[in-house]
């Protein structure tokens, strides 16, 4: 299953193309979640050593948005059981470009593939905006858990429909 960014005349934008990651993927993914700007500040202590590795890549459905020249321009992990949006990252210099509407939009797919009808997201505090933006809906607040997470959540929920 693959998707393209569209435009509204149906051309590919940028030519970006969502794949299933694979074990080789693993360095690329876990330098985006690392070098992320929106993990600075006071975030920054919840990516710090974070590592996505190929046994978690192969584990999950993992999928990467890529560019016409192979670079990594996002990706997504999708836990099936119970059905939660594990991570979605976009590199910082493509954001803006329709890549996290694209990886939505593929996960919507994946997840309708695999029978489930919605999907749990627990935000980022400043990315609740987005997930709104792209159809979910607020469902609730999951408080800190310090040390690993200093800061309540937004809770939301994606309809795949």
């Amino acid at each position: 299953m693959s998707s393209r960014i569209t435009d509204m005349t149906g051309a590919a934008q940028g030519g970006a193309l969502v794949r299933r990651a694979t074990a080789r993927d693993a360095k690329r993914l876990t330098h985006l979640v690392r070098t992320s700007r929106a993990y600075e500040g006071p975030y920054a202590p919840m990516i710090a050593g974070y590592r996505v590795g190929p046994d978690y890549i192969e584990a999950h459905e993992v999928h990467v948005a890529v560019g016409q020249d192979g670079r990594v321009l996002g990706f997504y992990a999708l836990l099936l059981t119970p059905p939660e949006l594990d991570l979605l990252f976009v590199a910082d210099d493509a954001q803006g470009l329709g890549i996290g509407r694209l990886l939505v939009a593929h996960l919507k797919d994946t997840a309708r593939a695999a029978g489930l009808d919605r999907v749990r997201i627990v935000s980022h505090p400043p990315a609740e905006g987005f997930y709104l933006g792209v159809g979910a809906e607020r469902v609730g607040t999951v408080t800190a858990s310090p040390p690993a997470v200093m800061w309540d959540r937004p809770e939301l929920e994606l309809s795949i429909s």
